[in-house]
């Protein structure tokens, strides 16, 4: 198997005072590709502790990505730290010099001297293209291992891993055919709850359950090789059949994205009104192109469910819009979400622990019930139930 490993470079990473994206980004596509990540180190900004660190995975991995560090700042210490690793000066490519001075022209700017550096790189490398950006990458060859220096912004390291890594390694190694990764996204049942149903099912040779949990919601996977397909796809039918109560959506696409699409599909417009949400329900499906007419935010209010749903009702035409949604006020832990539709309208009040999680978690929560409301609605589910461990107190249909 081939080894591909991962370095992230930079104290705010070594730290913990920024997320690295990158390296769940990096390691999907890897995974994706039929070269699936091996392992990963993170180095804070010190050339000694770069080099040293270079020259060791050298000797272990095939294949070393380097995130980090190409900047023009003096802790931006990546190319000097390939440089003394090799045992080469850094050069300057005089090109990408040029192609600099004339990005930052193009901007009315006159480059800083310092942006000098990201021309320079060790006197054995490849210089890779950075279309997007004004630090090049650059690969090169140490010991055992054939690695690739990459900048830390994740724009210009993902356009730089899929034009130009990518296809190299592929092209070196012709890796075997990806592994096979079936998803499935669950809504109010616990990860132990969902592993006490699944455990039993026989998996084929080499392939694995996995468990992803981030409030509200638990992914689960089955991943395998794929001369296992027509296996991994019985047993994926079996889990889809168990667990069709909780399922929200299946692959990576998102329910909100889902709601898009089906509302697009059915040419309708969604109203929202919210005030413990805050808005997070309209952010949310807002940023996956529903179509909305009209979110509106409304101040405490003490009123029934009944009144709710009347209230949800009387939105959809104030805006003309075929659905609503509508999430009410905390009162005494109990939260009332309703749902218009032009077959009825709908309306439930749940039971809604505040101490178990903070104020944006069970936001999250309210807001997915709200979705997974329309989304029941949609595919002639019962409305009122699929909310697993979410008490409902009283539920109303008109």
């Amino acid at each position: 198997m081939i080894r591909v490993e991962m370095l992230s470079t930079g104290d705010e990473v070594l730290h913990g005072q920024i997320v690295d994206t990158n390296a769940a980004w990096l390691a999907d596509i890897l995974f994706q590709q039929g070269l699936p990540m091996t392992s990963r180190t993170t180095v804070g900004d010190a050339l000694e502790s770069l080099v040293s660190t270079l020259q060791a995975r050298s000797h272990e991995a095939d294949v070393l990505i380097v995130n980090g560090g190409l900047g023009p700042t003096s802790d931006d210490l990546s190319a000097l730290a390939a440089a003394q690793a090799c045992g080469v000066e850094l050069e300057l490519q005089t090109d990408w010099l040029e192609q600099m001075e004339a990005w930052f022209a193009s901007r009315g700017r006159v480059m800083a001297a310092s942006n000098r550096k990201q021309a320079e790189i060790p006197a054995n490398a490849e210089l890779i293209d950075n279309p997007v950006g004004t630090a090049c990458g650059f690969a090169l060859q140490l010991n055992r291992c054939w690695m690739f220096f990459t900048p830390g912004v994740p724009s210009e390291f993902k356009v730089m891993v899929e034009q130009q890594i990518i296809p190299r390694l592929k092209a070196k190694f012709s890796p075997p055919e990806p592994p096979i990764c079936l998803r499935l996204t669950t809504f109010g049942r616990g990860e132990s709850d969902l592993a006490a149903e699944l455990e039993p099912l026989a998996l084929p040779e080499g392939v694995v359950m996995g468990y992803r949990s981030s409030m509200p919601v638990i992914e689960i996977k089955l991943t395998g090789p794929a001369s296992q397909r027509v296996a991994m796809e019985q047993v994926w039918q079996q889990v889809r059949l168990q667990l069709a109560e909780c399922t929200i959506f299946e692959g990576t696409e998102g329910l909100p994205a889902l709601l898009a699409r089906e509302l697009q599909q059915r040419d309708y417009r969604l109203t929202v009104s919210e005030h413990y949400t805050a808005g997070l329900l309209n952010w949310q499906l807002a940023a996956a192109d529903v179509p909305l007419s009209g979110a509106h935010i409304f101040p405490p209010q003490q009123e029934t469910l009944t009144q709710q749903v009347a209230r949800t009702r009387e939105l959809a035409t104030q805006q003309q819009a075929a659905l609503a949604l509508s999430v009410g006020s905390l009162q005494q832990e109990e939260i009332a979400v309703a749902l218009h539709t032009p077959a009825g309208s709908w309306g439930q009040r749940v039971k809604f622990s505040t101490g178990r999680y903070n104020l944006e978690t069970r936001q999250k929560v309210v807001a997915m019930m709200a979705m997974n409301m329309l989304r029941r609605w949609l595919h002639g589910s019962e409305v009122s139930t699929g909310h697993g461990w979410i008490e409902v107190l009283e539920t109303v249909r008109e």
